[in-house]
């Protein structure tokens, strides 16, 4: 029976789920939007507000929680101060999360994230979903993006 069992299991075993829930959570912070099926949005939801509401705590703890539950290291070896920076600026999760993010939610008690309907995927007819962030002063202009930087670049010439 599965009496009060909420979460879907997607035929996976428990440690890739949740490998599979931490990677779409840490793809929600670095890129602010993200398009997948509509059953691993609704799952990834309260896994995302989970961590917004660690990162308004702000506490050492809870960023200890936040790489713990997120799967991110705490800090990478780099050959150069340069390059350590670059990945603290667009790579690492629990700092964008922390810095970044959780300051725009201080006000606001819960409900971070959206999901919206797309149509269905081609292949398997599978509902496609976007999961965003609520507040629009959290997500940043694609002017702040460097990959969208380059693509502009190429764009122009």
């Amino acid at each position: 029976m599965r009496h009060l069992k909420r979460n879907s299991k997607f035929s996976r075993t428990g440690e890739h789920r949740n490998a599979m829930l931490a990677n779409l959570v840490c793809s929600l912070i670095k890129h602010r939007r993200v398009t997948t099926t509509l059953a691993k949005a609704k799952a990834a939801r309260p896994v995302a507000d989970k961590m917004v509401t660690l990162g308004k705590r702000g506490r050492i703890h809870d960023r200890r929680l936040a790489a713990s539950r997120l799967r991110s290291p705490a800090r990478t070896l780099h050959r150069t101060r340069q390059a350590r920076e670059e990945w603290r600026k667009y790579h690492d999760v629990v700092r964008i999360l922390f810095v970044d993010l959780a300051p725009g939610f201080k006000d606001r008690p819960g409900g971070y994230t959206r999901i919206l309907k797309l149509q269905q995927r081609r292949g398997d007819a599978a509902q496609m979903a976007i999961l965003e962030w609520v507040e629009a002063s959290v997500v940043s202009s694609p002017a702040d993006d460097p990959q969208t930087q380059q693509e502009a670049g190429k764009a122009k010439e």
